[in-house]
């Protein structure tokens, strides 16, 4: 897949924005759409990597969220969309986030089966074994408690590990509960609200700021105006 050359210099012109399959490329397609940009209604069950737009100069990069940061990072990808989980935990190196999209809202939170006295665990001075993936923040959170905690690794089926004694408490990404309530689990814990960043990488913004900021504005235009609409219709 190629995309427009520049006359004078012979460079490709296509960008390339990296994002995850599922909620974040459906809102993305959202704030595409508001900025002239089109996808294929089936991009979403596609199993190709690699996405055209109806802008000869634009293609997507379909990879895991957690992997989003390392591509724009090395430069595979001009810029990319990660949530605030995902940056916390990549630690932002090599890449710029100039806008908060507004997407993808949910929140990093603590959970725990039910009947599971937190209140009285979580105390100054107590130890808890927490599992989860975003090892960075929950340490940070626990750590400003001034709580002990033994962090086990996981990377799929939180919900499992203090249903079988392998954890006293998850931290994880919630949106609406329904996932826990399903498993035995409750929410007891707020950490942070989460929603989407778009990032960029910090060479391309300055050999390829042409391309790039016409972008970058209609993208944050986009998300101001959705997120106008939205307080509107709550207000409603």
């Amino acid at each position: 897949m190629r995309g427009r050359h520049d006359a004078t210099t012979g460079r490709n012109t296509m960008l390339t924005l990296a994002l995850s399959k599922g909620r974040i490329l459906e809102d993305t397609a959202g704030l595409l759409a508001a900025c002239g940009i089109r996808l294929d209604p089936e991009a979403g069950k596609s199993r190709q990597l690699i996405l055209p737009t109806d802008d000869p100069n634009l293609r997507l990069l379909i990879v895991r969220a957690s992997d989003v940061p390392t591509y724009v990072q090395h430069g595979a990808a001009d810029l990319g969309i990660a949530g605030r989980d995902v940056m916390l935990e990549h630690g932002g190196e090599g890449v710029y986030q100039p806008v908060d999209l507004g997407i993808g809202c949910c929140r990093l939170s603590v959970a725990t089966r039910q009947g599971f006295d937190y209140e009285k665990a979580a105390v100054s001075g107590k130890r808890l074994r927490v599992a989860t993936k975003f090892v960075n923040s929950a340490r940070r959170h626990f750590a400003e408690k001034g709580v002990h905690v033994d962090i086990i690794k996981l990377y799929g089926s939180m919900e499992l590990a203090p249903l079988v004694g392998l954890a006293d408490a998850i931290v994880d990404v919630v949106s609406t509960g329904g996932t826990l309530r399903a498993n035995g689990l409750v929410e007891v814990e707020p950490i942070m609200p989460i929603s989407a960043r778009l990032i960029v990488n910090q060479a391309a913004l300055k050999m390829r700021q042409p391309e790039l900021a016409p972008l970058i504005a209609a993208l944050e235009k986009a998300a101001h105006a959705q997120s106008r609409q939205g307080q509107e219709r709550r207000e409603a």
